[in-house]
C-alpha cells in the first residue's frame, strides 16, 4: 500500500489524517471519492503536521501509483459534480456538446490508463462490476452526462450526498428497474398534445400559454401525487405561473373540457340590477381542488392548485403556508404540533423567474426555518430556455436557472423534458428523497416552448435561430410514438388513432355546448351586515389568566430587570376602575382567552417575541440556559394551541406565507406583524394581489391580521408610517377590515371580535398599532372596560360638554393622545375630540350618532399628523361630506400634502406637530377650508 503522506504534508496531510479516522468511525461519514481512496491507501504512521516530506518515512512500493488513485478519484468525483452534458439535457441540441476528452487531460491521464485499473477505484454501485476504470467511467457519464444531470455535490450532509449517488447510479428509481406502462403514458402525452392543439386550431388569437415543449410536467406530477398517496400525503398543494397552467388544470385537477371549453367561449356576463358585474380573472389565474379517491370512495389524497397573479412567483409562499397549515395540528393547549410529511407543496416555476425573482429565494430561505418548514417543497422549474423574449445569458449570472437553490443546500436533477423514462425516473427519485429527508428537491425540467411567450407573440423576431430549432424539432409525443413502435410496443396506425379520438372528443363536446349564452353575474354585495359578536370577558375569568401568565417554573430564571417589569403587572386588575392595563397586557389577556376559547393563534413577524417595542416579552428567555418558556403556552385554561415565531427578515415572502396558511386555516386566528408598520412596503405586491382582491377575484376568504406600528413622532420618514392611505385606497366591497384603535381595551376587543368573525364573516385585519402609545397613559385601560365594554368604531369625547361644543375635531391613532395632553385642552371647552378607532367599514351610523349628539355644533374638522395626500383624508372626507351634508362646513387640519411621509428632523417634526395641535384649539381661526403645515 502507498503513503500518502509521501504526496502531502503539514496542513494537506493533517486533512487527511483527520478524514481518514473519520472514515475509520463512519465509512459513510466521508465523500465518495475519500471512501474509495482510503479503501485502497492506507496511511502508515502519521507525522507531525509541521513535518516536512523528507521526515516521513517511505512506504513499500505502491501496487497501484498513488497519483493514478487520485487521478481517477478526481476524474469519478469530477463527473459526479459537474458530469452533465448541456447538449444531451437541451431538446434541441444546441448546447455545446462536452466530452470526456477534456477532463481526462486536467489529470494527465490517458485511456491506456483507464483500461490498465481495476474498475472498483470508480467508486460507487456502478464499478462492482466494471472490468476497468475506463469502463467505470463510461459508467458515470452514461449517469450523469446523459438526458439527467445530477447536482448534489453542494449538499453538507454526507448522507444526502451518499443517498443520491448510491440510487442515481443504481437506477433504482428508473423505469428500467420499476417499468411504466408505456401505453399508458403514450394516452397521457396524447390528451396533453390534443387539448393544446385543439385550443391552437379553434382560438389562435387568445393567450393560453402553451405548455408543449414541456409536455412531461403533466405525467411528472401525476407521478408526485401517486407516490404521495403511498407515502399517506393527505394534502398536494400545487402553485404555479401560466405556462402549462390549463392542461394541468385538465389534466391533473380534473377540471373538466366542458367548464374549460365554455370559459373560452368568454360569454359576456350580464349585469346586475345595480350594473355591478362580477371581477373574477383570467382563465390561467384560476384555482381549483380535486378529491383522489379508493375503491372504497374514501378520499386518499386532496390535490389542489392555489389561485395565482401574473405576479408569476408571488404564490410561492402562499403555497408553502398552505402547506404548513394543512400539516399542523393546532386544537390543542401549548405548541402547535406539525408534521412533516402530512401535506406535500409543489411549486412549478419558470426559469428566467426562478433566477430573477427575490421572492423564490426568500421562499426557499423558509425550507429549514422552524415555523415555515414544510417537510419538503418539490420545485419544478418549467425551463422554457428564453424568458419572455430575453435570453439566458441575459437573465441569469449562473449556468442553470437553478443554481440559486444550491445556497439552500437543496439538490437539484436536471433532466431532459423529451426524455419520458428520465422525467418519471427523476420525479420518483424526488419523491422518495422529500420522504426521507423532509427537505426541499428542485427538478430542472429543459425543454422549450413551441410558441411565443404567449401565442399572439412572433419569437422569430428575437430568437430566430432557436425557433429553427424548434420549427424542425418533433415534438415529445412524436418521439414517444417512435419509441413505442420501434420496440414493437403499438403500430403507428394505432397511435394516430389514438390522437384522431381524443381531437374528436373535444371537437364532440365543443359542438355539444351550442351558442354562448351570457353568464349571470353574482349581485353585487349588499352593505354587510355588521356583527356584534360578544367580546367581553368576566374580570375573575381575565384574573386567573393574568394570574397563570406571570407564574413560572422555579427552576426558571428571568431576567432580573424585566422580572422587575413583570412584577410591576401583577396588581394591574387588582381594581376594576384603574386605568392599569396597557397595550402589552390588554393583548395578552386577549390572546390567553381567545385560546381559551378555542380558537388557535399563530403570530409571526421579525421580532414578535418579544416585540420591537419591547412591550410583549410573549416569549421568555432564560437567562443562564438560554433556553424559552412561553407562558401562553402554559395556561391551565387553554383549549387550543398558541404558537409565536420570530420570522427571517422578510415582508413579501413572509406575508404571502401568512396569507396562504390563513386560508388553508380559516378557524385559526393568524397573525403577521411588521417590525415597523412601513416595512409592509416590501409586501405590497401581496396586499394588492392577494390580500385586498383574492375574494372577488378568485372567491377566497381569509381572515389574516396585519400589526402594523404607525405614528409620526419625529424618527423620520421610513419608521413613521404604516401608509394607511394605500389600504384604505384599496377599500371597497366589504373586502376587509381597516382599525387603528387608540386603547388596550379597544385592541383587546378588536382582536377578540376577529376571532369570533372567523366562520361567520371572514375578512383580512389591518391594524395601525402605535409605538410611543404602547406605555402612554392615555392609551390604558381599566379591567371594566376589558370584562363590560365592547368594540367601539367610534369613540366619543368623554369630558366633552355637548352643549357647549362648536367645533367638533375627529382624529384616529396617535394624534389624539398629542390632542388629549395638550395644555390647550382644558382651556378651549367649544372643542370636543372624538376618536375614529375604525376606518373601514366606514362606521357612518355611528359618526351620524356622534354629530347628533352635539346640538350646537358648527364645523367639522378632520385632524391627522400624516400629510394631506396621505392618511385617511383623502378617503373618509367623502364619507363625512355625505353625512354632514349641509349642515356644517367640513375642515382640514394637518400636514401639507408630501412626496415623503413624514420630517427627517425630530425637530421640524416637533414644530409642526405642535402647530398642528395648536390649529385645532385656536376659535380664532376658521378651518372651513383647511389649514395645513
Amino acid at each position: 500500500m502507498t503513503n500518502i503522506f509521501q504526496e502531502f504534508h503539514g496542513p494537506n496531510a493533517g486533512y487527511l489524517l483527520d478524514a481518514y479516522d473519520q472514515y475509520l468511525a463512519d465509512p459513510e461519514s466521508v465523500d465518495p471519492e475519500l471512501k474509495t481512496l482510503f479503501q485502497h491507501v492506507t496511511p502508515t504512521e502519521p507525522p507531525a503536521l509541521n513535518s516536512t516530506a523528507a521526515s516521513v518515512a517511505s512506504a513499500p512500493p505502491a501496487e497501484i501509483p498513488y497519483k493514478t488513485i487520485v487521478d481517477i478519484a478526481n476524474l469519478a468525483r469530477e463527473i459526479r459534480q459537474r458530469g452533465y452534458n448541456p447538449q444531451n439535457l437541451d431538446p434541441l441540441n444546441m448546447k455545446e456538446e462536452r466530452g470526456i476528452e477534456e477532463a481526462l487531460n486536467r489529470y494527465e491521464l490517458t485511456e491506456a490508463e483507464l483500461h490498465g485499473q481495476p474498475g472498483r477505484l470508480v467508486g460507487g454501485p456502478l464499478s462492482h462490476d466494471a472490468a476497468t476504470a475506463y469502463d467505470g467511467v463510461l459508467r458515470l457519464r452514461s449517469v450523469y452526462s446523459g438526458t439527467k444531470g445530477f447536482d448534489y455535490m453542494h449538499l453538507d450532509s454526507a448522507e444526502e450526498r451518499y443517498w443520491i449517488r448510491e440510487n442515481a447510479e443504481a437506477g433504482t428509481f428508473s423505469t428500467a428497474k420499476d417499468p411504466i406502462d408505456k401505453v399508458k403514458m403514450l394516452e397521457r402525452l396524447t390528451k396533453v398534445e390534443a387539448f393544446e392543439q385543439f385550443l391552437h386550431r379553434l382560438f389562435p388569437g387568445k393567450k393560453r400559454f402553451s405548455i408543449e415543449g414541456l409536455d412531461m410536467m403533466v405525467p411528472i406530477l401525476e407521478s408526485v401525487i401517486s407516490d404521495a398517496t403511498n407515502y399517506n400525503i393527505f394534502d398536494v398543494l400545487l402553485g404555479m405561473a401560466h405556462r402549462g397552467r390549463l392542461n394541468v388544470l385538465a389534466h391533473v385537477l380534473g377540471k373538466s373540457y366542458e367548464a374549460m371549453l365554455a370559459e373560452f367561449k368568454d360569454p359576456i356576463n350580464e349585469e346586475s340590477e345595480d350594473g355591478a358585474t362580477t371581477t373574477g380573472d383570467v382563465k390561467y389565474h384560476a384555482g381549483a381542488l380535486r378529491l383522489l379517491k379508493d375503491e372504497n370512495n374514501t378520499v386518499d389524497v386532496r390535490v389542489s392548485i392555489a389561485a395565482n397573479p401574473s405576479h408569476l412567483e408571488h404564490v410561492n409562499p402562499v403555497v408553502t403556508g398552505m402547506a404548513r397549515a394543512a400539516g399542523t395540528e393546532a386544537n390543542q393547549p401549548g405548541k402547535a404540533l406539525f408534521d412533516q410529511r402530512k401535506s406535500l407543496p409543489v411549486l412549478i416555476h419558470g426559469d428566467a423567474a426562478f433566477a430573477g425573482q427575490g421572492i423564490v429565494t426568500e421562499t426557499l430561505n423558509f425550507n429549514a426555518l422552524k415555523g415555515y418548514r414544510t417537510g419538503g417543497t418539490l420545485h419544478i422549474i418549467a425551463n422554457n430556455q428564453v424568458g419572455f423574449t430575453t435570453d439566458n445569458y441575459a437573465s441569469r449570472s449562473t449556468l442553470f436557472a437553478s443554481d440559486s437553490a444550491k445556497g439552500y443546500n437543496i439538490p437539484i436533477v436536471h433532466v431532459n423534458a423529451d426524455d419520458p423514462d428520465a422525467c418519471i425516473e427523476v420525479a420518483r427519485l424526488a419523491s422518495a428523497y422529500m420522504e426521507k429527508f423532509k427537505r426541499d428537491f428542485v427538478i430542472d425540467l429543459i425543454g422549450y416552448r413551441r410558441y411565443g411567450h404567449n401565442e399572439g407573440d412572433e419569437p422569430r423576431y428575437t430568437q430566430p435561430k432557436m425557433y429553427r430549432a424548434v420549427d424542425k424539432h418533433p415534438r415529445v409525443r412524436e418521439i414517444w410514438v417512435d419509441k413505442l413502435v420501434a420496440d414493437g410496443t403499438i403500430s403507428k396506425a394505432a397511435a394516430d388513432k389514438m390522437y384522431n379520438d381524443a381531437i374528436g372528443h373535444l371537437q364532440t363536446i365543443w359542438d355539444g355546448l351550442g351558442k354562448s349564452k351570457p353568464k349571470k353575474a353574482k349581485p353585487k354585495a349588499k352593505k354587510a351586515q355588521v356583527l356584534r359578536p360578544k367580546t367581553s370577558v368576566p374580570a375573575k375569568t381575565l384574573r386567573a389568566y393574568h394570574q397563570a401568565l406571570l407564574t413560572f417554573p422555579d427552576s426558571f430564571n428571568l431576567n432580573t430587570r424585566l422580572g422587575r417589569v413583570l412584577k410591576r403587572r401583577l396588581p394591574a386588575l387588582d381594581d376594576m376602575d384603574s386605568p392599569t392595563i396597557d397595550w402589552g397586557l390588554g393583548e395578552a389577556l386577549a390572546f390567553a382567552s381567545i385560546i381559551a376559547d378555542g380558537t388557535p393563534c399563530r403570530l409571526t413577524g421579525e421580532d414578535v417575541g418579544r416585540g420591537t417595542f419591547s412591550h410583549r416579552h410573549a416569549v421568555l428567555t432564560d437567562s443562564e440556559t438560554n433556553k424559552a418558556y412561553i407562558p401562553l403556552h402554559n395556561l391551565p385554561q387553554a383549549k387550543a394551541s398558541f404558537e409565536i415565531r420570530n420570522s427571517a427578515l422578510s415582508e413579501n415572502a413572509a406575508v404571502g406565507f401568512e396569507y396562504g396558511y390563513s386560508l388553508q386555516a380559516p378557524d385559526r386566528l393568524v397573525m403577521w406583524e411588521a417590525q415597523f408598520g412601513d416595512f409592509v412596503d416590501g409586501a405590497q405586491v401581496m396586499i394588492d394581489e392577494f390580500i385586498s382582491s383574492g375574494h372577488v377575484k378568485w372567491d377566497q376568504h381569509n381572515s389574516l391580521v396585519m400589526l402594523l406600528p404607525h405614528g409620526h413622532e419625529g424618527m423620520g420618514p421610513d419608521h413613521s408610517s404604516a401608509r394607511p392611505e394605500r389600504f384604505l385606497q384599496m377599500a371597497a366591497d366589504d373586502n376587509m377590515r381597516i382599525a387603528n384603535p387608540g386603547t388596550a381595551a379597544q385592541m383587546f376587543h378588536l382582536l377578540r371580535r376577529q376571532a369570533a368573525l372567523l366562520d361567520k364573516q371572514p375578512r383580512p385585519l389591518i391594524i395601525f398599532t402605535p409605538k410611543s402609545l404602547l406605555r402612554h397613559p392615555v392609551a390604558t385601560s381599566t379591567l371594566r372596560e376589558l370584562s363590560q365594554g365592547s368594540w367601539t368604531p367610534v369613540v366619543d369625547d368623554a369630558t366633552a360638554d355637548h352643549e357647549k361644543v362648536t367645533r367638533l375635531v375627529l382624529c384616529t391613532g396617535k394624534v389624539n393622545a398629542d390632542l388629549q395632553t395638550s395644555p390647550l385642552r382644558k382651556e378651549t371647552p367649544e372643542v370636543a375630540i372624538a376618536r375614529v378607532d375604525q376606518l373601514y367599514p366606514v362606521p357612518t351610523d355611528e359618526l351620524y350618532d356622534l354629530f347628533n349628539a352635539y346640538p350646537n355644533l358648527k364645523e367639522v374638522v378632520w385632524l391627522q399628523e400624516e400629510p394631506k395626500n396621505m392618511g385617511a383624508w383623502s378617503f373618509i372626507s367623502p364619507y363625512l361630506t355625505r353625512i354632514i351634508g349641509s349642515r356644517y362646513p367640513l375642515g382640514y387640519v394637518g400636514r401639507n400634502a408630501a412626496a415623503s411621509p413624514a420630517e427627517g428632523s425630530t425637530s421640524s417634526h416637533k414644530m409642526t406637530q405642535e402647530r398642528i395641535i395648536k390649529s385645532a384649539f385656536d376659535m380664532s381661526a376658521a378651518v372651513t377650508m383647511g389649514l395645513s403645515f
